[in-house]
């Protein structure tokens, strides 16, 4: 399976060129981008409800990817996202996940930091 990103790649068996790495397995999703932090989404059946586990840096690359992966999904009220394992979220990732709430989402194990933030961002 291959994806045209403006940086890095997304093979199953990763790079060439190891500054930009991806792997997709099964359940889950790694990357490393050049000059980025690296971020791992896991996916997880829970009922209805598809589950996106989120660990790692969530800036532009893997907001990229969680669109990519919304857009497999045919109701957004249908998708969580559990960010216990978010190490560092950028402003961007903080609008997505506003944005994410705003259209049915459910954020989990959201820390208080990260829910503090969106309500600031909101105003």
């Amino acid at each position: 399976m291959r994806f045209d990103w403006a940086r890095g790649c997304t093979t199953s068996d990763g790079c060439s060129d190891q500054s930009n790495a991806v792997r997709h397995d099964a359940t889950a999703i790694f990357v490393k981008w050049a000059g980025s932090m690296t971020f791992r989404i896991e996916t997880e059946a829970r009922g209805r409800f598809t589950v996106f586990i989120l660990s790692g840096g969530i800036e532009k690359p893997a907001i990229a990817e969680l669109r990519r992966l919304f857009e497999l999904q045919t109701d957004y009220r249908d998708i969580v996202l559990d960010l216990k394992d978010v190490s560092v979220v950028d402003r961007e990732g903080m609008r997505f996940f506003i944005s994410c709430e705003a259209d049915g989402v459910k954020l989990e194990n959201c820390t208080p930091y990260i829910r503090e933030w969106m309500e600031r961002e909101k105003d």
